[in-house]
């Protein structure tokens, strides 16, 4: 048999990524045959990629690229956090974000779609076997405009593009840094009212409606004096509760906090069953359209107050329009990692135990 030396084990890990203990094994197996251990070694990281494939990696970072009017925001994901600050790992997914600036599509997103777009599934597999955790090349998305800009946040937690047209001064592209940094934080949905759809804007209306009926404490006084009137006159309410709500009604802030949860049920119900009745009430619709507005606010771009503004009051549209009243938000992309995804919830110590007993 053949002697496996430490400059054999070296020139096949250089060449596999794979351990050392592996590579010294793979080369026992094979008398010291170099490429009869790399076929080892490949056998053996397919069985290991195989068995990975059904964890979950849920953690990761985010990345960006760019070039001149251009940019790519990426998401790749790895098992656990601690993977995720690995400096092998970040230049890997530093490498997928150069790799889909130059892609021939400007999205794609989740698995098999994007490892083929970018035809990176050889790299992604050395990666995995390098660094022993289930990786994943989950999407990435690029844009194009006058002027873009991009932000990291949280060291790859979140990453934004946004895009403007209009104007590509300095200033436009300092300002777009601002706006990025406050997609990050605020989350927005949309850059505008006017990308929201008659048909979502309908269904924001809806749960507003149906989120003021079952809470009918929060109702405008009128319609809810009504519905105590109800409860008590009707008998819907016990003996104990009436007297409860007589004795506390004259602070109609707290005295819900004394009434038992069985009237509190009674109430909601006698809401649900009026809601015709509570819907075609005048007041009751400036109610909703107050509250639909303020949400309108939270999650169009352009409404939000700009986190920088210095009165506390300046909107996103206002701050802009200071800047540049030619610019014009194109896109925004917001990654963050994990999103939508199913997370494992690991039990460290139960699972020592549970291999100790």
């Amino acid at each position: 048999m053949a002697a496996i030396t430490a400059a054999m084990v070296k020139e096949l890990r250089e060449q596999t990524g794979a351990g050392m203990m592996e590579c010294k094994k793979a080369l026992t197996e094979t008398d010291g045959n170099m490429e009869a251990a790399v076929d080892v070694l490949k056998k053996s990281g397919a069985a290991k990629m195989e068995k990975k494939a059904s964890r979950i990696a849920a953690e990761g970072i985010t990345r960006v690229a760019a070039n001149g009017n251009t940019a790519v925001v990426v998401e790749v994901n790895s098992e656990t956090d601690f993977v995720a600050k690995n400096a092998i790992f970040q230049e890997f997914v530093q490498e997928v974000a150069d790799k889909a600036l130059t892609a021939s599509v400007d999205k794609a997103g989740d698995g098999e779609d994007v490892l083929s777009i970018l035809d990176m599934k050889a790299q992604l597999e050395e990666k995995t076997l390098t660094i022993g955790e289930k990786l994943s090349i989950r999407r990435f998305e690029k844009v194009t405009a006058d002027a873009v800009a991009s932000y990291i946040h949280g060291g790859g937690r979140i990453g934004v593009l946004v895009a403007a047209n209009g104007d590509s001064s300095d200033a436009t592209k300092e300002a777009l840094s601002n706006i990025a940094m406050q997609v990050a934080a605020m989350n927005p949905q949309y850059i505008s009212r006017d990308d929201i759809s008659a048909d979502e804007l309908e269904k924001l209306k809806e749960i507003t409606v149906d989120s003021a009926i079952s809470d009918p404490t929060s109702l405008p006084k009128p319609i809810l004096n009504s519905l105590i009137d109800k409860a008590i006159n009707d008998k819907v309410w016990s003996d104990e509760d009436i007297a409860i709500f007589e004795e506390k009604k004259s602070n109609m802030n707290y005295v819900w906090n004394f009434m038992s949860k069985e009237a509190m049920a009674q109430l909601v119900q006698l809401s649900v069953e009026a809601k015709a009745d509570t819907v075609a009430n005048k007041i009751f619709s400036g109610l909703v359209d107050g509250r639909v507005s303020k949400q309108l606010k939270e999650i169009c771009l352009l409404d939000q107050t700009y986190v920088k503004a210095e009165d506390g009051k300046q909107t996103v549209k206002a701050y802009l329009s200071s800047v540049n009243s030619a610019l014009k938000i194109a896109k925004i992309v917001r990654f963050e990692v994990g999103e939508g995804m199913e997370k494992k919830n690991e039990d460290f110590a139960a699972e020592v135990q549970a291999q100790l007993g």
